[in-house]
């Protein structure tokens, strides 16, 4: 049978935005894929280089724009360890607090257009119903349902408020997953899409430099929060599941997203014992990082997130790099796509959550 050339994208949604995958097939068996990225052309690390640090800050929380307080947690915690910043137990507090509602909205957009991108429509509306909540409670606090340049060098843009929408939807969030579940977990169209399809190893996730959910859905407990200091005062068990398939991935996240809603009630009761809101706050007018090479990493949505930044002691970074768990599950596609059919394509490369503003950094 002649080989065949496919262009698999861009399009959105199926490919989760201007990702293209150039496919070899022999029939419909796919025998090599090559990703091909840069449709963005965002400049993100490149820009940092002629913006101070307060004009970078608004930014960064674009480069994933499902998860934004990661990467601003991540440009704040490189300013505050380099100035030897203590955070007050609030501060810490809040900043857990919104992570994990970001987190929990990320995921549940994921599970919406992961059973978008399989034909099954009310699970979006479901999914999106819950997210929904999230990202009115982040409009109230910041002014912006995304993007929302709430963490400043030192604590938070202001106090935060309206503390009795988190505990509610605390309340109904376990019941609501609940009910994904009883329209996705065991959904026999569902399993027969998942169910060993896209089987990643345990070597190979390692080879790949895979991490976050996609790692742990492959059976290795590896979860950065566990030595992150915003998080040593709480308790959760990361998830990890042996299977490696993209059913798996599925599961992995949506007990993440039980394990999130715990760590956020933590940090609710936190808040309502700290009521002091001390903050050591840096006058970014003035702010220049000491000369030297500073690394901070954390647990985000799609895997290990990480900052590195040179700087030679000026108010702008010399060098700034981030480190993006969906770059590297793009990667993966070339080894995980290799040997299954092409009407599996979208459901194993939608299992990995890769979102490609975080690719075309």
């Amino acid at each position: 049978m002649s080989k065949l050339k496919l262009n698999l994208g861009p399009q959105h949604p199926s490919t989760h935005g201007v990702l293209r995958l150039i496919l070899e097939l022999d029939g419909e068996k796919i025998i090599s894929c090559e990703p091909d990225v840069g449709y963005l052309h965002r400049g993100m690390e490149k820009m940092a280089e002629k913006l101070t640090y307060i004009q970078y800050l608004p930014l960064v929380d674009r480069i994933d724009y499902l998860a934004g307080f990661f990467y601003s947690e991540l440009l704040c915690r490189t300013v505050e360890k380099a100035f030897e910043i203590e955070l007050s137990p609030r501060v810490k507090a809040i900043r857990v607090l919104l992570l994990e509602l970001n987190r929990i909205a990320s995921h549940l957009l994921w599970i919406g257009a992961f059973l978008m991108d399989l034909g099954a429509v009310s699970p979006f509306f479901y999914a999106f119903r819950e997210r929904e909540i999230i990202l009115q409670y982040f409009e109230k606090i910041s002014g912006q349902r995304m993007m929302n340049n709430y963490f400043v060098f030192g604590g938070v843009r202001r106090d935060i408020g309206y503390l009795e929408d988190v505990e509610n939807f605390l309340k109904i969030l376990p019941d609501k997953v609940n009910d994904y579940e009883k329209l996705i977990t065991e959904n026999p169209i569902f399993l027969q899409r998942t169910k060993g399809k896209g089987v990643l190893d345990k070597k190979t996730a390692f080879n790949f430099a895979i991490t976050g959910v996609n790692l742990r859905a492959s059976g290795v407990s590896l979860d950065f929060r566990k030595g992150d200091y915003l998080y040593k005062d709480f308790e959760f068990t990361p998830v990890v599941l042996e299977e490696g398939d993209s059913w798996a991935r599925y599961k992995a996240r949506i007990m993440e997203i039980r394990e999130s809603a715990k760590i956020a009630a933590q940090a609710l009761e936190i808040l309502k014992r700290e009521n002091n809101l001390e903050q050591t706050l840096i006058n970014p007018l003035t702010l220049k990082l000491p000369e030297g090479e500073y690394f901070q990493e954390i647990e985000a949505p799609r895997g290990l997130a990480s900052i590195y930044v040179k700087s030679t002691g000026d108010s702008k970074p010399y060098r700034l790099k981030w480190r993006t768990g969906s770059y590297y599950s793009v990667n993966l596609l070339r080894k995980i796509l290799k040997g299954a059919y092409l009407n599996d394509a979208i459901a194993i490369s939608g299992s990995l959550d890769i979102i490609l503003p975080e690719v075309d950094k």
